[in-house]
């Protein structure tokens, strides 16, 4: 059985390859399971903004590894080539974001139903995902939405 952990390092190197841009920046993957992933970030000089905060770019990134993370686990657990992909997003900013970010998203019990149903029809399915930006503090610094496609391939 597969550990979390590899799971959070197979898709930390998957960034390395086929995503530069966050691994360079700092995103992390640190926790995946079924229901829950989370993404840490540190505010560096590379993914700052003039501002002296982080990047409104770098937290969607990290924003959008925590839930899409879940959707490839879960498309890869299916055994079935299924596409997946962002289809819309919108994000609230409430604070300043310095330190490290920790991004959460607790809807992966989403996932399985929408790829269900898109083997079962052949139709594509959308899901919203919402991921929460906090700082050290536990202070809320963003809050991102995503609305995730998924389609079998035929």
């Amino acid at each position: 059985m597969k550990t979390m952990a590899s799971d959070a390092s197979k898709i930390n190197m998957f960034s390395f390859f086929k995503l530069p841009a966050v691994w360079w920046t700092g995103v992390r993957l640190r926790h995946i399971d079924e229901k829950k992933a989370i993404v840490t970030v540190r505010h560096r000089w590379i993914n700052q903004n003039p501002f002296k905060s982080l990047f409104w770019a770098v937290q969607g990134m990290a924003a959008e590894l925590s839930t899409g993370a879940m959707v490839m686990t879960q498309i890869r657990k299916s055994g079935r080539k299924i596409s997946m992909l962002v289809a819309n997003n919108n994000a609230n900013f409430s604070k300043k974001a310095t330190g490290t970010i920790t991004f959460t998203c607790e809807e992966g019990h989403l996932i399985s139903d929408a790829i269900q149903k898109t083997i079962e029809t052949g139709e594509g399915q959308t899901i919203w995902m919402k991921s929460v930006g906090v700082n050290e503090e536990g202070i809320v610094v963003s809050t991102f939405n995503f609305e995730w496609t998924v389609k079998i391939k035929s």
